[in-house]
């Protein structure tokens, strides 16, 4: 809760959405979403003393008032009934969950709703100015449709969340997605909305599901020119990705002028990712969220809240780079002046590869890439197309 001093109301920081409900969203031990990584990064964050107990705020569960703000209601129907063994695999399938992919666990509707709920939580905080910032790694769900589960994602708590700022506080909401998938089904819950900027940064859609994410993609209707796709060559580096980023939020932010920021932190672009074809290291997991919080503060008062997303290595790089964007939130940096031996010392055991001593990687994890400079150029292009009606529309505008 935020602390008082005298009659004024102290604004935290940031807050941090959790509690162990988020440890229930969990198809099988097999199955590559693992919310152990939820405690991985917790522990790491215990282990350099830079999460306090009064920082932490528990979830709540969702409504299904709230779900509906996204969802069908026959769709909430199915996965409730799934939850509890009566909906037919038949049926199942159709609502997207049944699947390899998705498949059905026992109490899956609580699960899911708890997620959403952990980034309503974190909405809440941020909108009443009880805290600057709030992180909720058990969100980010990014692939759930109004009907359909996909992708590991059965609901999609950031399109909840969204809706929820348009019609709680009526707010012009910009979400960045840096999953190395296409935030496919955020994109298309908002395509026809110029309310709501979508920007998505990602592997290529040729080599990587859901094959969506195309720079073409722009909106429709009212919302043409409110959807924005950089889609990345396989293989793509750490200095090549970083300046497509960059350069592509900080002109999109400049023209849409949100009153919040909403990020998805994916942080399956890293090469050790065993799902994607990127070549990034820990370098790109410490920048992404300190420009985040630069342009949060210069164009939205500081409203960011930040969820988690895609990452399926959970030993060497999701603890690290969820992390970092903590540490960048609360004003920590310096706690990454050494890694916590202690850390990798109690998890190696269970871990099966072994873990970091350093919190950025070194330069030679991996040979070098024969098409450096081809895949820079090509992406550099992706950028130019991606942004030439937005440049043009900023040209265009009067100085003031």
């Amino acid at each position: 809760m935020a602390k008082h001093a005298g009659n004024f109301l102290m604004t935290k920081d940031a807050v941090f959405i959790y509690s162990d409900e988020l440890l229930g969203y969990r198809f099988s031990d097999q199955h590559p979403f693992n919310q152990t990584r939820l405690t991985l990064t917790m522990d790491l964050l215990s282990e350099i003393n830079a999460l306090d107990p009064d920082e932490i705020v528990p979830p709540r569960i969702a409504t299904d008032e709230e779900l509906f703000l996204n969802h069908d209601p026959k769709y909430v129907k199915a996965v409730k009934r799934a939850s509890v063994g009566q909906l037919p695999l038949e049926q199942a399938e159709g609502f997207g969950i049944g699947t390899e992919d998705t498949p059905i666990f026992n109490g899956m509707h609580e699960a899911s709703a708890y997620l959403v709920g952990g980034t309503l939580t974190a909405v809440d905080y941020v909108m009443t100015g009880k805290a600057k910032h709030a992180l909720h790694l058990g969100g980010g769900l990014h692939h759930g449709f109004k009907g359909k589960a996909s992708g590991f994602c059965i609901y999609n708590d950031s399109s909840v969340a969204i809706r929820y700022l348009q019609e709680k506080y009526g707010a012009r909401v910009l979400y960045v997605d840096t999953d190395a998938h296409h935030g496919d089904g955020v994109q298309w819950s908002f395509y026809d909305d110029p309310t709501v900027c979508t920007f998505s940064i990602h592997e290529t859609g040729r080599y990587l599901f859901p094959g969506t994410g195309n720079i073409n993609e722009r909106g429709h209707g009212k919302g043409y020119g409110y959807s924005f796709n950089i889609p990345l060559d396989a293989f793509t580096e750490d200095e090549s990705w970083l300046e497509a980023y960059e350069t592509s939020f900080r002109e999109i932010i400049e023209f849409f002028k949100p009153d919040v920021i909403l990020t998805q932190n994916g942080a399956d672009a890293h090469y050790y990712d065993p799902l994607t074809h990127l070549s990034a290291t820990m370098k790109i997991y410490k920048e992404i969220p300190r420009i985040a919080h630069e342009l949060a503060h210069e164009y939205c008062e500081g409203k960011w809240i930040a969820v988690g997303g895609g990452g399926y290595d959970i030993w060497r790089v999701v603890p690290r780079a969820w992390s970092l964007i903590w540490l960048e939130m609360t004003g920590r940096m310096n706690a990454t002046t050494s890694f916590p031996k202690a850390w990798s010392e109690s998890w190696n055991s269970k871990a099966g590869v072994p873990l970091p001593s350093e919190w950025l990687d070194s330069e030679d994890i991996y040979p070098p890439i024969p098409r450096k400079k081809e895949i820079t150029e090509k992406n550099k292009q992706t950028v130019d197309k991606a942004l030439y009606s937005l440049r043009q529309q900023l040209r265009q505008k009067p100085s003031s």
